[in-house]
């Protein structure tokens, strides 16, 4: 017989016992009685032990966590074990060494939002917006390609739309990263915002006959459905750091420590100040913050010192750029596609040195992260939800894809800025938000050595974020295609 229901908060609803072999609480929020499963001979499961009237054990909230109860007498015992308990950190946890600004002086205050400027404030931003955006190269170049690894895949027809969008994308990630000879073996492939780690999957299965090949899943939350389990040759070696990117020293990583390997940087959708914390981490921090504190980073050169260096033996500079190279432990690329411009953030921005160059501070910044989701506004009603990246929300835990967040609080959406600017004329100005601060980002890995360019990696009919950063050292070790 099922267990009698329990006490009159449950009755008029339509579960009126609770399931048999299961807690007879009545969950008042979800109206439902409780599905966790008691211990033999009780009707209450451990939770809601309190009920039992044979119980005398009390039960209070968790100190470290009120949402859940324990017995008082256990209390001691379950503070070792309860899941809230304060963690030690992993070894490569460095408080706030990519985080970036440190001068609180220079933290903007909280602005009002896009839609209480006045016509002349929000005319003034858009004026300068178009004067910092003299010269930048407005037409991204098309690299949309594809990849032989994922071509059975993208051929089943058991994949639905989504999972099809999915798969053109990392397919043609795999592309671009193959053109820049990318994809081979002795390389560390450090997946940053990893989610489920599906990207790390394909270019494993690019490189299944490479050597030396390892993963890093770089997510500060657990994921579920993981693919990691699937991997099981023995070259290859998959291995999560579930740690913010802000806090990672890559330098500290043990099996970096001792492979010494040259990284590739990859990401599918990087949110946000996540892009710009990981910039930093594989282009300053792993580097400069390394085992041996001894060590300086690699200085600058200015344009001098290159004509200088230009004229003296070109053989001798190159074995020593290699030379360089290979002592301070390189990345051999990056390539990221970007989303979620409107959850940048003038603090962990790299390209603050661009905007100030071009007469912008952090008041501006932080009005055009809100504007660059009119890139997106003008899709409303061309793209439905099933076609929007729902699975990017699962891989990129605890974020919200940027046009999937348009469509809901858009800031100085068409209600808002009604009379004042056009669909097309926000959707403009979104583009070029954008492009501003994704220009920052390039200047800010030109000036560290590295040749960065962006480019649309797929259709936007496919998604909305289509832009695709990718940046490989400027005088690279890695060999050009003969032919």
């Amino acid at each position: 017989m099922e267990a009698e229901p329990a006490a009159a908060e449950g009755a008029g609803t339509e579960m009126a016992a609770p399931q048999k072999g299961r807690c007879a609480h009545f969950v008042e929020r979800k109206k439902r009685f409780c599905k966790m499963v008691p211990a033999p001979g009780r009707r209450f499961c451990g939770e809601h032990g309190q009920q039992e009237k044979e119980n005398d054990r009390k039960r209070i909230p968790c100190p470290l966590d009120p949402k859940h109860t324990v017995y008082e007498d256990q209390l001691q015992k379950h503070l070792k074990k309860c899941n809230s308990r304060e963690k030690p950190k992993p070894v490569y946890f460095v408080q706030d060494i990519n985080a970036g600004l440190k001068d609180v002086a220079e933290i903007p205050e909280i602005q009002m939002p896009v839609s209480s400027l006045s016509k002349e404030e929000l005319e003034d931003l858009i004026t300068k917006l178009k004067k910092a955006s003299n010269g930048l190269e407005l037409h991204l170049k098309e690299q949309i390609l594809s990849h032989q690894a994922l071509q059975e895949a993208l051929n089943d027809p058991k994949n639905g739309e989504s999972a099809f969008k999915h798969l053109k994308q990392q397919a043609s990630i795999l592309g671009n990263m193959e053109k820049l000879h990318l994809l081979g073996p002795g390389r560390c492939f450090v997946e940053f915002g990893a989610g489920r780690g599906k990207l790390s999957h394909w270019v494993d299965i690019a490189l299944q006959n490479a050597e030396n090949v390892q993963f890093l899943l770089v997510e500060r939350a657990t994921a579920r459905f993981k693919v990691d389990g699937k991997h099981k040759r023995k070259d290859s070696i998959f291995e999560r750091l579930q740690v913010d990117i802000q806090h990672l020293c890559l330098n500290k990583v043990p099996i970096l420590e001792e492979k010494k390997l040259p990284l590739v940087g990859i990401g599918k959708h990087l949110c946000g100040a996540a892009t710009d914390l990981a910039l930093r981490c594989l282009v300053e921090s792993y580097t400069t913050c390394c085992d041996g504190e001894n060590e300086e980073p690699v200085p600058k050169r200015s344009k001098s010192d290159k004509t200088e260096l230009a004229s003296n033996s070109s053989t001798d500079n190159e074995r020593n750029e290699e030379d360089t190279l290979e002592n301070s432990k390189p990345v051999a690329g990056i390539v990221i596609a970007l989303c979620c411009h409107h959850r940048c953030d003038w603090t962990h921005y790299v390209g603050r040195e661009f905007f100030k160059s071009v007469g912008l501070g952090p008041v501006e910044f932080h009005y055009y992260q809100r504007m660059s989701s009119w890139a997106t506004c003008g899709m409303r009603e061309s793209i439905t939800k099933s076609s929007m990246n729902d699975e990017e929300s699962e891989d990129q835990t605890n974020n919200t894809e940027e046009h999937d967040q348009a469509y809901s609080k858009t800031e100085g959406g068409s209600d808002t800025l009604q009379g004042l600017l056009t669909v097309e004329e926000r959707k403009e100005i979104g583009c070029l938000c954008k492009l501003l601060i994704d220009h920052g980002r390039i200047e800010y890995l030109q000036q560290r050595g590295y040749k960065a360019a962006l480019q649309y990696y797929t259709e936007s009919a496919v998604s909305l974020e289509n832009i695709l950063l990718t940046a490989v050292p400027r005088q690279s070790w890695i060999p050009e295609p003969t032919a």
